[in-house]
């Protein structure tokens, strides 16, 4: 993966970690040992969230399935990002909810981000930091 345009626009938690597991982007350049500390940290977080789980296509379905909804592009990210699984959450992440989006709107987006959004996998996340702790190893000798 290549950075083609820094700043170009939001990420979501699943790009960023994935390139912060991209072995072409850790190779390339020698990194100091703050940044391969940062880059553990923050992939040792995200690999314990659900975006570890998720996939392009995975994302590619969930914002196709949230069009119905008429959310911004921001409320989006968040609701890709958090996987809400109650009702108060999906208030605090869409703007004027109660003025947007019926009870009913609310529950369904609920059903369709927990049919379509994977939960945290303990045993995915526990691999993914051993492999990010193995990369950032690497990169700091």
């Amino acid at each position: 993966m290549e950075v083609l345009e820094e700043n170009a626009g939001m990420l979501s938690d699943y790009e960023v970690f994935a390139l912060l597991n991209d072995p072409n982007l850790t190779q390339k350049r020698k990194q100091n040992k703050r940044l391969s500390t940062i880059r553990y940290e923050v992939t040792k977080y995200l690999a314990g969230t659900a975006c570890a789980a998720q996939s392009p296509e995975i994302i590619e379905r969930v914002i196709k399935a949230l069009e119905p909804f008429s959310l911004t592009k921001a409320e989006k990210l968040q609701l890709l990002n958090t996987r809400p699984t109650a009702p108060v959450e999906i208030h605090l992440i869409v703007e004027e909810c109660e003025e947007r989006l019926t009870e009913e709107m609310v529950e369904r987006l609920l059903e369709v981000l927990q049919a379509n959004l994977p939960e945290a996998s303990t045993t995915a996340a526990a691999a993914t930091v051993a492999a990010a702790a193995a990369a950032a190893a690497a990169a700091a000798a």
